[in-house]
């Protein structure tokens, strides 16, 4: 069929739907639902067969959904009805919820159901569940919503109309235990229940008052948007991300040490460590965005002591690392969690010393990759926008990931394997390709592209991505410059094993298939290959050379007031709309307008030795 996603974004549910539904034959198109925009006229342009809007902020006009089967993902369980499901189901403390697909109509959240399948609720941050427990149910929604309506003969549910507002945590708790316990893409008949925003009234902690376990419960449901806002140091601040801290102490609402970028908070019975903020916007001002907490409160922040842990951090269950490690048998696992996945310039560095410190350690198998989310999404544009001079913090922060990669393209002592637990773009999905072999999980989302923020990109993608799956589909790849399912990366070699997991157990899984590959006769000869393999290369085509051409080009973008690459950061980290849908989204009208430019064409020429990069 021809699909028309109607989405508000095109964010990590969009990119997956995009993507599994063209695994499976289907022409996708994307339309963003931006204000100012006529949607019934370029719905008409689409002539789609279904439209599915996978996220969306705003109602669909009657002129759309009275012509057209609109269905519409919702991440709550059937009856559940308003514009913020996961924050109270969080909010609330539900262990169990699900995602319902449902026809649009007149009153939102109330149309035809059409699919629904439920998920855990695990402690974890809303964003985090977003992309995983949520985003795996609603795909699973999707795709049989999708064969339904394709079947022709399904007659979806209709839902009650009269609505009776749940008032208590235990009555959503009592209809999630229902849902839950129906059979996957059955449709249980809970009441209604329509809920209002959960704004800052509901959401605001009180130090004094509030327990470790409330206030962290407060901080995710608030993640990544809107954040929890707070009085700080004499500012008011959005609070973004919390983990437990089992040891320091103070007076409630006292800022006690720093780690990483992020700050400690005292509780009223222990406390909790605050990665990012974001400083409340004023009006006339442009949009604010997160940083690292200690970067954004720069001279504010008073004198607190540094609380590092040791580079290999291999007990942390009482306190909070964005880095970890741990080994089982001959098996070394470095993880590694930074919020939105972006790594900076410190970042990247705190990372490459844990590296080169678990190399040192007498394991044959390195497992480097997070536990649930995010692999990396490359350099940290919002670090990047905040630096004095972002032009040298870009460079610094190129050089710091190109030094990790590095680093692990030259390991010839052990094999190296790259666990990509979540979504992964741009350098990000360059640096699991690094490794000797990389392994997804199922619900994975990649991008290996960098031009869509108008850079021709680094770590050594000019060595790897063709490596790996050959020079024509690179070049495709970077050009398209669209999400490939863990299912389409295998089948391109992009990676070499698909973890078919939910998100709690691809840690598990790729532990045990980390320890058979340690005990593999074969794996011996792997390592020893390994070096006579980096060897060849480097008297034929070295290492250092990728690096300086990519980095040339690179250097030419960020030293340019003028290269695109500029204002699409600041745009992106300030979450500013586009004011149209970007034209690689519609198969259609990419054929039928002026090309977009490719990486290559960004920065100038590219250099010799690099696949050349036709602009589509």
């Amino acid at each position: 069929m021809h699909i028309l996603l109607l989405a508000s974004a095109f964010n990590s549910l969009t990119q997956r739907t995009h993507a599994e539904l063209r695994d499976r034959g289907h022409t996708v198109a994307v339309e963003l639902a931006l204000p100012g925009g006529h949607l019934p006229e370029a719905v008409r342009r689409h002539a789609p067969e279904l439209i599915v809007s996978p996220m969306l902020r705003t109602a669909i006009p009657e002129e759309i959904w009275s012509a057209y089967t609109c269905l519409v993902v919702h991440p709550g369980p059937v009856g559940d009805r308003g514009p913020s499901s996961l924050d109270w189901a969080i909010h609330e403390g539900a262990d169990r919820w699900g995602v319902t697909v449902l026809q649009a109509d007149a009153e939102m959240d109330a149309g035809d159901v059409w699919a629904s399948v439920p998920c855990r609720v695990p402690p974890v941050p809303k964003s985090e569940l977003y992309r995983g427990e949520i985003a795996d149910a609603a795909i699973e929604a999707v795709l049989l919503a999708v064969e339904r309506f394709a079947g022709g003969t399904y007659e979806p549910l209709k839902q009650d109309r009269t609505d009776a507002a749940a008032d208590t945590a235990a009555d959503a708790a009592a209809d999630a235990d229902a849902f839950a316990a129906a059979d996957v893409g059955a449709v249980p008949r809970p009441r209604p229940r329509t809920r209002p925003y959960l704004d800052q009234s509901v959401r605001r902690i009180d130090w004094a008052e509030d327990a470790t376990q409330d206030v962290l419960r407060k901080l995710r449901a608030a993640d990544s948007q809107p954040g929890v806002l707070d009085v700080l140091l004499g500012g008011e601040w959005y609070l973004h991300g919390g983990h437990a801290e089992g040891v320091l102490r103070g007076r409630p609402g006292e800022l006690l040490a720093t780690r990483a970028g992020a700050i400690c908070r005292a509780t009223r019975d222990g406390a909790v460590w605050i990665p990012e903020l974001r400083p409340r916007r004023v009006p006339g001002q442009p949009r604010t965005f997160k940083l690292p907490a200690v970067r954004a409160l720069g001279d504010r922040l008073p004198p607190l002591p540094e609380h590092p842990l040791p580079r290999l951090p291999e007990n942390t269950h009482g306190t909070w690392s964005d880095i970890r490690y741990r080994e089982d048998g001959n098996v070394g696992h470095l993880a590694f969690s930074f919020p939105g996945g972006a790594m900076s310039t410190e970042q990247c560095r705190r990372l490459l010393d844990a590296y080169r410190e678990a190399c040192a350690r007498p394991t044959t198998v390195l497992v480097l990759g997070g536990e649930r989310d995010f692999f990396s999404n490359g350099i940290h544009l919002g670090v990047i926008e905040a630096a004095d001079d972002p032009a040298a913090e870009s460079w610094a922060n190129i050089n710091a990931i190109d030094d990790l990669v590095e680093a692990v393209l030259t390991t010839t002592d052990r094999l190296v394997v790259s666990a990509v637990a979540g979504n992964a773009a741009a350098g990000g999905v360059m640096l699991a390709l690094a490794a000797d072999e990389v392994w997804c999980r199922s619900g994975a989302v990649l991008n290996p592209h960098y031009r869509l923020m108008g850079l021709y990109g680094s770590e050594y993608w000019t060595h790897t991505l063709p490596r790996r799956v050959g020079p024509a589909t690179a070049e495709r790849l970077m050009d398209d410059a669209l999400p490939v399912s863990s299912a389409t990366a295998l089948r391109l070699g992009l990676v070499d094993r698909v973890v078919d997991s939910g998100p709690d157990a691809f840690a598990g899984q790729v532990g045990d298939l980390a320890a058979r590959l340690a005990s593999l006769p074969a794996t011996a000869s792997r390592i020893s290959a390994k070096k006579t393999e980096l060897d060849r290369l480097e008297s034929t085509t070295p290492l250092a050379g990728f690096r300086e051409r990519e980095l040339t080009a690179m250097r030419r973008t960020f030293d340019d007031p003028d290269a695109p690459y500029h204002a699409l950061r600041r745009a992106f980290v300030r979450k500013e709309r586009p004011s149209h849908t970007p034209p690689h989204l519609d198969p259609t009208r990419v054929a039928r307008t002026a090309p977009m430019p490719s990486s290559a064409a960004v920065t100038g020429t590219a250099p010799a030795a690099v696949p050349s990069r036709s602009n589509r």
